[in-house]
């Protein structure tokens, strides 16, 4: 089940149980405890000091707060001695958890949310085991659950870092980098990208070895839309898709495959989305656009990594930081 829904939905449970509590529960048992203050002031006044003190006690009062009411009850401020009732379980377990659960529902779901990097395809830029956040505010205010847009605040630019719904299993989230918008030409020939009809600048970067698989490949500097960043290519992994592992997608005739790469043009409503490692991301070359109601948010900072079970094996705090 989507966490947000689960979110969601305990927000609703224990709202509930938090407003039975307040305007209705809250108040009976503090009528109650008036209630049984008064028998018990009217056995002390009796000289049964200890029916006074079971009175109380037995409504799960503890013995010193009992104690303390009734000494208070000699005193001249006898009319303004309370003893508060234990919450119930109900109350324990659920409405008291509404006033933390409702703020992380509302700040996950309206502006930052965290992530984990599960796999490789970012590489170098964000490497498996990268705990990231994601600024939801960035593209529009949408509403949880359904993540439909109700406040156009931006939209996707090319070389952003984003994370959507994978569109054939809305309950993956991917992260890949934005390479075309709405109505962008995008080529991919011969691991050269051009976007309509401008090749993007690279510049070769030496080799970069993998930290956690040892993999050696060919790196490359690439500016995208003024957004400097790595990718990777293998040299022995061929230019084209391979026909086999490409969907049929929506607006799939948008898109010509051939020996040497593909190319797409971006319909509206949609997203051209490809990971840093080139040669090692599934992405919108083999199951096609990304639709702007799948969008979560913006990837902008790393604020953890650990890449192993067993800290502090695997923990890399040099990672920490925007990537942006």
């Amino acid at each position: 089940m989507d966490f947000a829904l689960i979110l969601f939905l305990l927000s609703v449970v224990t709202g509930i149980l938090w407003c039975i509590d307040v305007f209705y529960a809250r108040k009976r048992r503090q009528a109650r405890a008036k209630t049984l203050l008064g028998r018990a002031a009217d056995a002390r006044r009796g000289g049964e000091h200890s029916k006074a003190e079971m009175l109380l006690t037995a409504e799960g009062i503890s013995q010193s707060d009992a104690r303390n009411a009734l000494r208070g009850l000699e005193g001249p401020d006898a009319d303004k001695v309370t003893v508060r009732l234990p919450d119930p379980w109900w109350v324990e377990y659920g409405a008291s958890f509404f006033a933390v659960i409702l703020p992380i529902f509302l700040l996950r779901s309206f502006w930052i949310e965290p992530f984990r990097i599960p796999s490789g395809s970012m590489i170098p830029t964000l490497l498996v085991g990268d705990f990231i956040l994601v600024n939801k505010y960035t593209y529009g205010v949408r509403l949880p659950v359904l993540n439909k847009k109700v406040i156009e605040v931006g939209s996707p630019q090319r070389g952003d870092v984003f994370v959507f719904r994978y569109p054939y299993d809305t309950t993956q989230d991917y992260i890949k980098r934005v390479i075309g918008v709405p109505g962008d030409k995008v080529a991919y020939i011969n691991k050269r990208l051009t976007i309509n009809g401008q090749q993007i600048p690279v510049r070769p970067h030496g080799d970069y070895l993998d930290p956690q698989t040892f993999g050696v490949s060919q790196a490359f500097e690439e500016n995208l839309n003024g957004k400097v960043h790595q990718i990777l290519n293998d040299r022995d992994a061929p230019a084209f898709v391979p026909e086999g592992i490409v969907k049929q997608f929506p607006h799939r005739e948008n898109c010509t495959y051939s020996g040497e790469g593909v190319t797409c043009t971006v319909p509206a409503g949609y997203y051209f989305a490809m990971g840093d490692n080139r040669d090692q991301s599934a992405d919108s070359r083999m199951w096609g656009f990304v639709p702007d109601e799948n969008i979560v948010g913006k990837a902008f900072f790393i604020w953890f990594h650990a890449d192993s079970i067993l800290p502090p094996r695997g923990i890399r705090f040099d990672r920490i930081g925007s990537f942006n």
